[in-house]
């Protein structure tokens, strides 16, 4: 019988065991995404980590590239004799994931990784504090299913760090906001509370925020690289280069490092703008029409709040935004069904046919 008790310090426990006992076979066996790489894996099993590829089942089964492992998987995977890489099987079912969509024209969806409960908004502010950014990233974590923490780094550079919080405070209603010197662990365990007990957490935000300093300073060693940043411009450079787990170790939770995101494209969800803007959310409930969209309809509390100085006119337009970019989102994954849906049954009438013509003869 497989000892399971390895997976522990990586969250397997009695949820991920029911799902597992439910799809797993005689030679299959529990493992974790840690890294991804160009189509193949890194995962973790009860025998230590091993490299994985998807098995021919599994792609074929896969409605698209959302429904293929991410770092964060919890997998089935097979060991066949005479290969030298092991067989993912099946992806247990996520509980969160963190999706991205594309900023382009096509309604590609990027998973960036999976089973996640805390999100990590990380955003540096020896400069003042992106808000912009910070709203956007707290909407795709908000639509995950997980609970996003907004961590200020570099805060012993900033001339006003409890400022710099009160105005991200501001933007971040039910999201805790907290201050952050990298390079200290002492400083850096004030995330320890919010991945104890196993609890997987992943840290999202520019490079050059100290995502990675946060993660050595939390392990007390220097395990993932870094770089200082510019000084022409301030801004960093992509270190991590993949995304990977990393258990911190007694009872110490897992987190997760990504490479600083440039872009961050919403996938079609409106879920995680009402939560991240849960202020103007409130407003709007006492607007004289249930559908008002803010615009200067008659009776609009949301566009009272900003003339009265309550709501601020940036924050507005942020939303504004976001909603919009959803919209899109939404609408070009909605017209790429209708044409996979049309693909599909012109294949279906197309066999149809030759099979009729093959039994009369023609």
């Amino acid at each position: 019988m497989t000892d399971l008790s390895k997976l522990v310090d990586l969250g397997w426990g009695p949820h991920w065991q029911a799902l597992f006992d439910s799809s797993a076979t005689a030679d299959s066996r529990p493992a974790r995404v840690v890294r991804g790489d160009r189509g193949s894996f890194l995962v973790a099993t009860p025998n230590g980590v091993v490299r994985a590829k998807p098995s021919v089942r599994l792609q074929k089964a896969a409605g698209g590239p959302v429904d293929l492992p991410v770092v964060g998987d919890w997998v089935v995977v097979r060991e066949p004799d005479g290969l030298d890489v092991a067989l993912i099987e099946a992806a247990l079912e996520r509980k969160s994931a963190i999706v991205r969509g594309d900023s382009g024209r096509t309604s590609n969806r990027q998973v960036l990784v999976a089973n996640v409960d805390t999100v990590f908004v990380v955003d540096p502010i020896a400069d003042s504090p992106n808000l912009r950014r910070i709203e956007r990233e707290l909407a795709l974590a908000w639509t995950s299913g997980a609970t996003p923490v907004v961590v200020l780094t570099k805060a012993d550079l900033s001339s006003g760090p409890e400022a710099a919080r009160a105005a991200v405070m501001s933007i971040a209603p039910g999201a805790e906001v907290l201050l952050a010197n990298s390079l200290e662990r002492d400083s850096a365990s004030k995330l320890l509370p919010h991945i104890s007990n196993q609890r997987t957490a992943v840290l999202i935000g520019p490079s050059g925020a100290g995502k990675s300093t946060l993660i050595n300073s939390l392990l007390g060693a220097e395990r993932q690289a870094t770089r200082e940043v510019r000084e022409t411009d301030g801004r960093g450079r992509h270190t991590t280069v993949a995304r990977e787990l990393i258990a911190i170790g007694g009872g110490g939770g897992i987190i997760i490092d990504t490479p600083g995101l440039r872009a961050l494209a919403l996938s079609g969800s409106e879920a995680g703008i009402a939560s991240a803007f849960a202020d103007v959310a409130e407003i709007a409930s006492t607007c004289r029409y249930r559908n008002c969209r803010h615009r200067g309809e008659p009776g609009c509390a949301v566009r009272a709040a900003v003339d009265s100085g309550t709501l601020s006119a940036e924050r507005l337009a942020s939303f504004h935004k976001l909603v919009r970019e959803s919209e899109v989102a939404a609408m070009k994954t909605d017209a790429h069904l209708r044409a996979e849906e049309k693909r599909k049954w012109k294949i279906i009438i197309k066999a149809a046919a030759d099979f009729h013509k093959r039994t009369r003869g023609e």
